[in-house]
């Protein structure tokens, strides 16, 4: 089925099979994420010894892009993306199973792979589908894939709540999410490959896209610190129970998931340099919440504050370098994205070699002032950008 025959089944068909891979990736991602204080826990890794196996994932991330690029221009993404999401979802159940600390790093660097491979693929089938309507439903997708998210931490809270091991955990969900994805392709979109144009891997920026992708590169970094350290911290610094350490993960997660979807009101309201501003500013204020009264409550309300402010900021900044001036849109939503993406896969990494050499609440007082930098940058931004 190409894509030109593809109403046979129905857009609205197309787009709920689209929107349950976005789902796969959000709930596969999360429940990795939210047991990262179990599984440190469990192969007695220090903070240093977490931060190094984190760059396991960009690293294979990296290794995959030209691979997934390639495959891409060969192949129809609805294909891309069951492979990814069976890989994805198989290397998520091997992980519970990580006895040791290489096992461990080798089999993030293929989770990072797989996820790569499902992203981007995800990501290309939801282009697709944009075709089949007049209204913007793009952004649908990303609130899906928050939802998901939101949805992973409430399972983990559950099975926490019930003692269940990672590893029963991992592999359950592996099973259901890897069910889904064979129920639901039948109706996702066939797209003739594209043969695409030798063109560099890795775009820069130019001069007029800088401020937005050092804005995207701040706020993937606060974003995913907060995935992968949320639970960290709250057990380290915050010395919270063990039933309450999924509650700050959980409290970001709703932040987010309502940030986005009141998002494009507040743009239609404020602007996107005074919605920016204000981004900041909450992630400033959460931080400095949850570093300075590192109590349950405070550090959880801080989260929320946090991932109010992250929520909007990389779909408008991608929004913003699409419509840019002085770069055509798929190059620039590119040349951001590349530049954002090295803060939401090495910021992480990062922190743990801080937290080990000092202490985690300073690593959070370091992140927080990319809060300033998103002040700063934005402030610079212009009425008709």
């Amino acid at each position: 089925m190409d894509q030109e025959a593809a109403t046979a089944i129905s857009p609205r068909k197309i787009r709920i099979a689209n929107a349950v891979f976005f789902f796969v990736s959000g709930f596969g991602y999360t429940t990795w994420t939210s047991r990262i204080p179990d599984i440190m826990q469990h192969l007695q890794l220090n903070k240093a010894q977490l931060g190094a196996a984190l760059f396991a994932l960009p690293i294979g991330l990296i290794i995959t892009l030209p691979i997934t690029s390639r495959l891409l221009s060969i192949f129809s993404s609805n294909r891309i993306m069951l492979i990814g999401a069976v890989a994805f979802n198989i290397m998520l159940a091997v992980l519970g199973y990580a006895d040791q600390y290489w096992q461990f790093i080798i089999i993030l660097l293929f989770f990072g792979s797989s996820r790569n491979l499902l992203n981007l693929s995800t990501n290309t089938q939801a282009v697709g589908v944009q075709g089949f309507y007049s209204k913007s439903i793009i952004t649908t997708f990303h609130g899906i894939w928050s939802l998901a998210t939101l949805s992973g931490v409430a399972v983990c809270w559950i099975v926490k709540y019930f003692n269940v091991p990672t590893t029963w955990h991992f592999l359950s969900v592996s099973i259901v999410l890897c069910i889904l994805s064979f129920v639901f392709f039948p109706n996702t979109l066939h797209q003739k490959p594209e043969p695409k144009e030798n063109k560099p891997i890795f775009l820069l920026p130019d001069k007029a896209l800088v401020k937005f992708a050092i804005i995207c590169f701040a706020a993937m970094a606060c974003e995913n610190v907060m995935y992968d350290w949320n639970g960290v911290y709250l057990r380290n610094a915050v010395h919270v129970s063990e039933t309450n350490i999924t509650t700050g993960y959980l409290v970001f997660m709703i932040a987010v998931a309502a940030g986005r979807f009141i998002g494009d009101r507040l743009i239609g309201r404020w602007g996107i340099k005074r919605l920016f501003i204000t981004s900041g500013a909450l992630i400033l204020a959460g931080f400095a919440l949850a570093i300075l009264l590192p109590h349950l409550i405070s550090a959880v309300a801080g989260f929320g504050l946090i991932g109010l402010g992250v929520s909007c900021m990389v779909p408008l900044v991608y929004s913003a370098a699409g419509k840019s001036k002085t770069m055509s849109g798929g190059p620039g939503i590119a040349a951001v994205s590349t530049i954002g993406y090295l803060g939401f896969l090495f910021v992480p990494p990062f922190v743990g070699f801080v937290a080990q050499a000092a202490s985690l609440r300073i690593a959070f007082a370091i992140i927080a002032l990319l809060g300033f930098v998103i002040i700063w940058m934005s402030s610079k931004i212009r009425a008709e950008e």
